[in-house]
C-alpha cells in the first residue's frame, strides 16, 4: 500500500470512528463512553474495509447483502423440533435429525431374551455467543441421515426464549446455567443411550459446566467429546488482535458500556441497523482469517450475530471473564476427544485449545492454518473429517460410512 494510500485509510477509519462518537453524542455520557469503545474496536477493521468503501456505492452493497439474504442456502437445514425447559423455566429449542434407515424403514426384529436394542449414539451441538444452531449448517449437511444429531439453541439465542431468571429476576447469567441448561436438552432429546457431546466457543465452555455439575452423565453416557474454538478459562486476558493501550481501555469500559447499551436497547438497534457497514467489517474480522470466503457465508454469519438483541450481548458478556471450569476438564480423560481451533482466532486463541490439549494428553489436537474463530464456517471440510474421525473412533458410526459432500466456503465456490 503507498503511503498516500495508508493515508488515506487512517483518514477514513478515523472519520468512521468519530462518526459513531459523535451520533452516540446525544445520548447519556455512559452511552458516549459506548462511541469510544465501539471506535476503538472498529478502528483495525475499518481500516481493512475503508477503501472498499471508498470505491463501492452503498446502494450497491445494500443490494447485494439483500441478494444475498434472499438467494443464501446456509441455515436452511431444519429438523424435528422439540422443547425443553429450564429449571428457571426457560423454554429451549432443539431439533433432531434421525438417522436414515437404508432402503425404506427398518425390518422388525426380534427381541433376544427380552433385552431392547441399544439406542443409538446421538451427537448433541451446541453452538457459541451470539449465534445460533444454523452455525452448523456445513456440519449438519454432512452428518444428515447418517449419525443422530440434535442441534439446539442457547437460551435468549435463536429460537429459544429469552432468558427467564435474567429478564424478570436481574439474576447475573453464568456458564454454570449454560450447563444446566444443556442437562435439561438432554434430559428432552437423548433420555437414553451414548452421546457424543461437540461444542464451540461458548458451546464448549457450556460442555465444561454440564461436566462439572454432572460427572456421572459425563462418566456414564458420554462417549466422545468436539472442543472447538473454546476455552477453559483465563479469557479476561484475550486481547482481541488490539495494541496494548486498546485492550486495556476496552477492559476497563466495555462491560459498562455494554450495560448501558442493553438499557437503551431499541435505540441501539436502531443505531446498529445504521451502522451496519461499519459493524460487517468488525464480524468479518473477529470470525475470519481467509481472504476467499463465500460472501454468502460472511452474510450469513452477519445475520446471526445482527440477530442478537443487544441487551442479550451485554447479559453474557460479564460470564465470559468469570469462566474457568479447568478442573472439569478431567471428567473428559478416558475417551476420545477432540480438540480444534483456527490458528488466527482473535475471540479465543488457539493457545487456549493448546492448553486444553495439555490438560487432555490423549486429545487430538487440530490447528487450522488461516482461519479464524468461525472454522467450522470457513473451513468446513477440516471439521467435518475430523468429526468424522471422532465419531468413527467412539463407535457412533461404521468404519466404513461415508458423509454427503459438505461444500466449500471459497469464493469461487458455488454455494450449496
Amino acid at each position: 500500500m503507498s503511503e498516500s494510500s495508508a493515508e488515506a485509510v487512517t483518514n477514513v477509519a478515523a472519520a468512521a470512528v468519530a462518526s459513531a462518537a459523535g451520533a452516540a453524542g446525544s445520548w447519556r455520557r455512559a452511552t458516549g463512553i459506548a462511541g469510544a469503545a465501539i471506535g476503538v474496536l472498529a478502528a483495525g477493521a475499518a481500516a481493512g474495509v475503508a477503501i472498499e468503501r471508498m470505491t463501492v456505492g452503498r446502494d450497491i452493497r445494500r443490494k447485494a447483502r439483500l441478494a444475498l439474504d434472499s438467494t443464501g442456502p446456509y441455515g436452511t437445514l431444519r429438523g424435528t423440533p422439540g422443547k425443553a425447559e429450564a429449571d428457571d423455566g426457560t423454554e429451549l429449542y432443539y431439533e433432531v435429525d434421525d438417522v436414515e434407515p437404508e432402503g425404506g424403514p427398518a425390518p422388525r426384529r426380534r427381541r433376544l431374551f427380552g433385552r431392547k436394542a441399544p439406542a443409538p449414539v446421538t451427537v448433541v451441538f451446541s453452538h457459541g455467543y451470539c449465534l445460533n444452531q444454523d452455525s452448523w449448517h456445513f456440519q449438519r449437511a454432512a452428518l444428515r441421515g447418517v449419525v443422530r444429531t440434535v442441534y439446539w439453541d442457547q437460551r435468549s439465542h435463536g429460537r429459544s426464549g429469552r432468558g427467564v431468571a435474567q429478564l424478570q429476576d436481574d439474576v447475573p447469567l453464568t456458564i454454570d446455567q449454560l450447563g444446566r441448561d444443556l442437562k435439561a436438552v438432554l434430559d428432552a432429546a437423548v433420555p437414553e443411550g451414548p452421546i457424543v457431546l461437540v461444542g464451540h466457543s461458548m458451546g464448549g465452555m457450556t460442555m465444561m459446566a454440564l461436566a462439572a455439575h454432572y460427572p456421572e452423565l459425563i462418566r456414564d453416557r458420554v462417549v466422545a467429546t468436539a472442543f472447538v474454538g473454546t476455552s477453559s478459562g483465563r479469557l479476561g486476558e484475550v486481547n482481541f488482535g488490539l495494541p496494548l493501550a486498546g485492550v486495556n481501555a476496552v477492559r476497563r469500559v466495555l462491560p459498562g458500556v455494554l450495560k448501558a447499551l442493553g438499557q437503551q436497547a431499541a435505540l441501539v438497534e436502531k443505531g446498529r441497523r445504521a451502522t451496519a457497514e461499519l459493524f460487517a467489517g468488525i464480524i468479518k474480522r473477529y470470525s475470519f482469517a481467509s481472504r476467499d470466503v463465500d460472501p454468502a457465508v460472511e452474510r450469513f454469519a452477519e445475520r446471526m450475530i445482527e440477530s442478537t438483541p443487544i441487551d442479550v450481548v451485554a447479559e453474557f458478556y460479564p460470564a465470559f471473564t468469570d469462566h474457568d471450569k479447568t478442573e472439569a476438564l478431567t471428567f473428559f480423560e478416558d475417551m476420545p476427544v477432540l480438540v480444534l481451533a483456527g490458528v488466527q482466532d482473535l475471540v479465543t486463541p488457539s493457545e487456549h485449545s493448546e492448553a486444553i490439549a495439555d490438560l487432555l494428553p490423549d486429545a487430538e489436537l487440530v490447528l487450522v492454518p488461516d482461519a479464524g474463530h468461525l472454522v467450522m464456517l470457513e473451513h468446513p471440510e477440516v471439521v467435518t473429517d475430523r468429526l468424522a474421525d471422532l465419531l468413527t473412533r467412539a463407535g457412533a458410526v461404521p468404519a466404513g460410512a461415508t458423509v454427503s459432500g459438505y461444500g466449500s466456503t471459497s469464493s469461487a465456490a458455488r454455494p450449496g
